[in-house]
Parts: structure tokens; sequence; C-alpha cells
């Protein structure tokens, strides 16, 4: 009991002792009686000081580190989310934009010839043996079978199928295709066949003119329109179709054959208009193109 209450009172002495040097210094300021021997505990006290800190400070980064973690991820999965939205945002605009040219010469070509269309985007192509592809426009639309296709370049063929949302449509390029064609100069009429777009190397080309008379004339370079059938049906006339790229010679027949460089990509097809209703009158070449520079060939 002896030593615990000794003991108390040194704590005590030591205590008041403690806070008379703390206030007599605090007082003092600069010129406080203490301040050399306030250097010398800096002195003593301060690598010991120092040397603690660079213990505990990593440590204490590393905590604050494993606590901010998770917020450092989701900020990262924050950006890179943004990042894509932006990227899609950007692709979306860029194929918008495009479609809109599109949309814009599909009308234009429309308005020429007076067709009345329904526009609609490709939205497959056939994996059969045919050349088809699915737009998705459908007799709710007015889309039926045996009409018209279209872009703002040119023929694409014709339709086939029509559910209430979507429709099939046959190219010109099948090899089943026939199309009623006429010369823009000559007006020479024939049919353009389609020689298959499957299978055919780079370069190739999938439209065969086939005139009717042997001794019309043929020049590189001449554009070829749509006839028109009976009824308009499943072709309305005036469409553009192609140039005439090489003629072929075959001495004794009774026609004259050309291959065609049609104005249509057919492998790279999206906007597509449907002529649901057909020009009160032939448009005859009023939709062509410009016409391009033509070089001769033998007649």
């Amino acid at each position: 009991m002896r030593d615990t209450r000794r003991t108390r009172l040194v704590l005590g002495f030591l205590l008041v002792i403690s806070l008379v040097l703390i206030t007599v210094d605090y007082r003092g300021g600069e010129n406080s009686p203490l301040r050399g021997l306030r250097g010398v505990g800096a002195a003593v006290f301060g690598p010991l000081e120092r040397v603690a800190s660079s213990v505990v400070r990593p440590v204490g980064n590393t905590f604050d580190a494993l606590r901010d973690a998770p917020g450092q991820r989701r900020r990262a999965e924050d950006l890179l989310r943004e990042n894509q939205r932006l990227r899609e945002q950007l692709r979306s605009g860029t194929i918008d934009k495009d479609r809109a040219a599109q949309l814009e010469r599909l009308l234009g070509s429309a308005g020429l010839g007076g067709y009345k269309i329904v526009a609609a985007n490709v939205i497959s192509a056939g994996q059969g043996y045919e050349d088809t592809v699915t737009i998705d426009a459908g007799t709710l639309s007015g889309v039926k079978p045996e009409m018209t296709v279209m872009t703002g370049d040119g023929l694409v063929g014709r339709v086939t199928k029509a559910g209430p949302a979507t429709a099939t449509v046959l190219l010109a390029t099948d090899a089943s295709s026939t199309v009623g064609a006429r010369l823009e100069d000559s007006k020479e009429i024939g049919v353009i066949k389609g020689e298959g777009r499957r299978g055919l190397g780079v370069g190739a080309t999938p439209l065969r003119l086939q005139l009717f008379s042997a001794d019309a004339t043929l020049t590189v370079g001449q554009r070829v329109v749509t006839l028109g059938s009976k009824g308009d049906r499943p072709y309305v006339p005036g469409v553009p179709i192609g140039t005439v790229e090489k003629i072929e010679k075959t001495p004794g027949s009774l026609t004259r054959t050309a291959l065609i460089r049609p104005y249509v990509m057919f492998t790279r097809l999206d906007v597509v208009g449907v002529v649901v209703a057909p020009p009160q009158r032939d448009p005859h070449d009023a939709v062509l193109p410009p016409k391009p520079s033509a070089s001769p060939s033998g007649s």
C-alpha cells in the first residue's frame, strides 16, 4: 500500500512540474528561458519521430489505399462505361448520318420517277442458294409480292414474299432473275439476267444484258433502265440498272449481249425503297444519274 501511495505522489509531483514548465515555456514565447531545453529535446527526439513516421506512413497509406480501392475501381468502371457509351454514340451518329444520306438519295430518285415508295432497312441476307435479302417492312406498310425494290442509285430487285412486318427481296443478281430493260439512246429493248452473286470473284459483273435485235448498236458506257412490266408488276419503268461494261462478240447469234456494271452495290445494301404505287407515266431516262464518259467499242 505504501508503494502505491508513494508512486501516486511521485506521479502527481511530476505532473505538476510538467504543467509549470509548459506554462512558463508558452508564456515566454521566443524569449522563454526553456528555449535551449526545447532545442535539446528536438535534437534528441526529432530523429526518432522521423523514423517512426517513415515506418508508420507507408502502413497508413496502404490502409488508405485498401479503404479507397472499391471507390477507385468503381470510378475506373464508370470511365470505361462512359467511353464505351461515347464510342457507341459516335458509331450511331455515323450510321445515322450515312442512312440519312441514302434516304435522301432514295427520295430524290423516287421524286424524279414519280414513284410512291415505302422506305425500309435491309436486316438480313438469304442463306440459301438464292440471292435474297430481308427488309423490315411488310404488308402493314403496304408492301406486297411482285413490287419493285430500289435504292437511290438504282434497281435492287423485287419482293417475293411479304409478312406483316418483313418481306423477302429477290435481288436482280440472282440466277433466276429476269428484268425487262431498255437502252437509253437507241431505245433498244432486251432483258437483264442475273449471273448469281455468290461465288463470283472480285470485280466480276453480276448482270448480263441480252438485246432482242442482233443488229442493235451497243456502246461501252451506255446506260440501261427498266422497261417496265405489264401492269407495272413486278417492275416499274425507268429505274436505273447500270452501264454497259463489256460487249460480248457472238458471231451468228440472233441477239447481242453485254455485261452490265450495276449502279447498286449489292454487297452493301442498307436503305431501300419498295415502290408501292407506279408512276402515272413512264419517266424514261429522268432518273438516270449523270452520264459518265464513255469510250466507243465495236458495234
